[in-house]
């Protein structure tokens, strides 16, 4: 069955009604209706007027809420959005049933072009990594810089502790799944999801974890739910697929903003190997890895991330040294419990290995996912239906 097949759920005006979408301290959330989609956007005011703009793209299974515990950090950098990709988040699915990697590509393009906002800073984790990978590529006038935590890149030998999120893919295997776990609680699939996606789940705050039970349990009921799984993550199969000037490696050559790749040493969905070859075909990278990060950095080393991606913005001529606001400027001397980043153009590591920055082992670093509350990752069905895997 293709991915881009009509898939069999309710229309959105008849979906069922479910809890309420978590919003933290200072966020907002509205819904922009375009032709073919609606989406969710989740926003905070910028600390000030005339800031460039930001989106952020989630990965598989999770939302717009995945990036809020650094959206706070750069308050003062950027007006930032973040979106909830088609049958995610709060997103209904989209009219069309495609939840491809071109499809959700597609969602963010027209996105953009009918906010008006580009070109912006874009911000992508996990199959968001993929996604921003095509944007940039067959959109150039729409990125002034692009930000990859953990991308969903091909990957010839895929690890082991992927498979299971992989086969989410498979026609069958999602019904098959779902009875399976039909006696799992939602804390029980999130404590495995953050297991797969955590480098240190222990990071997780109480907080946090209540959180994204709670929205675990919201997502459970909504009728697509699965649907939308298996086909985006059918999508990134396809993806991992295609050859020639469409394949994401190809399309990664030709993306021409200033890129930041950011990995982590004990990501089980995305190989930490692949994180030379991806600061090899990005023409203008800059590599940071961590090495006790796992799949989502952004939520577990907020600080560092953010300070990263600073200095992206310093190095590019972005963002003008002094122009930051004292918070803005501590973290940036600290990061994560007082560890710089230490990111540097990729070009001169490449040939050397791949460079492991000190990140993550600062004993002062935030709790993972919460800033301001923010929750750990969000979606799932446990080890098997991984977070923002892939």
């Amino acid at each position: 069955m293709s991915s881009t097949e009509l898939p069999f759920v309710p229309p959105a005006n008849v979906l069922p009604r479910v809890a309420p979408v978590g919003v933290e301290e200072g966020e907002r959330l509205r819904s922009v209706e375009l032709p073919g989609i609606t989406l969710s956007v989740r926003s905070r005011p910028p600390a000030r007027e005339g800031l460039p703009p930001a989106l952020y793209v989630h990965g598989l299974g999770g939302s717009s809420r995945n990036w809020s515990a650094l959206m706070p950090l750069l308050d003062g950098v950027v007006d930032g959005e973040a979106v909830d990709l088609p049958g995610f988040g709060d997103s209904p699915p989209p009219d069309d049933g495609d939840y491809s990697v071109t499809g959700h590509a597609r969602a963010v393009i027209r996105l953009l072009d009918a906010s008006g906002r580009g070109p912006v800073h874009l911000l992508g984790n996990s199959l968001g990594g993929a996604v921003t990978t095509r944007v940039a590529a067959l959109r150039p006038d729409l990125v002034r810089t692009l930000t990859l935590v953990s991308p969903a890149l091909p990957e010839l030998r895929v690890q082991r502790t992927a498979l299971p999120t992989g086969l989410l893919a498979v026609p069958g295997v999602t019904a098959l799944f779902t009875r399976i776990t039909r006696e799992w609680t939602a804390e029980q699939r999130v404590r495995g999801v953050m297991a797969l996606c955590y480098g240190d789940p222990g990071r997780v705050t109480d907080e946090g974890l209540r959180n994204a039970v709670g929205e675990m349990e919201r997502r459970l009921r909504l009728p697509y739910f699965w649907d939308a799984m298996s086909r985006s993550a059918r999508g990134i199969v396809d993806a991992y697929t295609l050859g020639g000037q469409h394949g994401l490696w190809r399309q990664a050559e030709r993306v021409l903003a200033p890129t930041l790749l950011i990995y982590g040493g004990r990501d089980q969905l995305v190989g930490f190997r692949m994180a030379q070859r991806a600061a090899r075909a990005f023409r203008d990278s800059r590599l940071l890895t961590l090495p006790d990060a796992g799949h989502v950095a952004m939520m577990e080393y907020p600080e560092t991330v953010a300070t990263a991606f600073r200095e992206l913005l310093l190095d590019t001529g972005e963002l003008e040294a002094g122009s930051m606001t004292e918070p803005e400027a501590g973290a940036e001397a600290g990061g994560d419990g007082g560890v710089r980043t230490g990111v540097e153009p990729a070009g001169a590591e490449a040939d050397r290995g791949v460079r492991a920055s000190g990140a993550g082992t600062g004993g002062g670093a935030r709790g993972s996912g919460t800033a301001g509350g923010a929750p750990g990752p969000e979606t799932g069905g446990a080890p098997f239906g991984a977070s923002t895997g892939g």
